[in-house]
């Protein structure tokens, strides 16, 4: 009986000691730099981590993943890709396996609608929830930033921009791209107006946020001119607020 209970005690332990760790979680407006990165591998706290690229949102683009080992390769990371598009004879790891395994996972840009369903066919949004609890770092811009708040503005859908539902990782609303379209910012406003979004985070391309243990915690910015917003509902009128970014060399 001793025994069973320090057994019991010892899992605990071990167990609040895994999931008590600091979640940090870095969505930027449009897909990542060097900089970027730079920042993921100091959140890891590891001289050389192992960084995983998720191109799901392009379909497994090659054009994106030889982006992604061009923009690493003279960087200090030990760097991988997991496609989705993939069959039970070319793997013997699962998703799981591959994904925990992890110091970094990097979400890619396209098509947020395709790969949030996907995702949740292949059980990859359980995973994800695993590795935001291990603390591993997640990150990713475009697809790759909407993907972690509750909701968000998407093209993902024919001729307009429309709501679509992230992992709720994060508990605002967002749109990535601020400083794009001209049709996105008022969009984002009109739906936070209209109560179809919590306040929010928008980001500019190039600007970004770190969120640790879900709140920002490190706002930055590649150059003066891409910024990020907190926009909010205040007596009935939309109120976006400049975040203070630290410029990244």
């Amino acid at each position: 009986m001793k025994k069973f209970i320090l057994l019991c005690i010892v899992s605990v332990f071990i167990t609040g000691f895994a999931f008590g760790q600091d979640q940090y979680i870095f969505p930027f407006g449009s897909g990542p730099n060097k900089l970027f990165i730079k920042e993921i591998i100091k959140l890891t706290g590891k001289e050389r981590p192992k960084i995983c690229f998720l191109p799901t949102a392009s379909g497994d683009s090659e054009r994106s993943i030889i982006n992604w080992y061009e923009l690493v390769h003279d960087l200090s990371v030990e760097p991988s890709v997991q496609r989705v598009w993939i069959s039970s004879y070319n793997q013997d790891v699962t998703f799981e396996e591959v994904l925990l395994s992890m110091d970094a996972i990097v979400v890619g840009g396209g098509n947020t609608l395709n790969m949030m369903a996907i995702w949740k066919a292949q059980g990859i949004d359980v995973v994800l929830k695993k590795a935001l609890e291990k603390g591993i770092v997640l990150a990713g811009g475009s697809a790759g930033s909407l993907c972690w708040f509750e909701n968000g503005t998407t093209d993902s859908r024919p001729i307009e921009l429309s709501v679509v539902e992230g992992l709720g990782f994060l508990p605002f609303s967002h749109s990535p791209h601020y400083d794009g379209e001209e049709f996105r910012r008022p969009l984002y406003q009109k739906n936070i107006k209209n109560g179809i979004f919590k306040a929010g985070y928008a980001m500019d391309n190039n600007a970004g946020i770190i969120f640790k243990n879900g709140k920002p915690f490190k706002v930055v910015s590649i150059d003066e001119k891409y910024n990020n917003y907190f926009v909010s509902l205040k007596d009935g009128k939309v109120v976006e607020e400049k975040l203070q970014s630290i410029i990244l060399k």
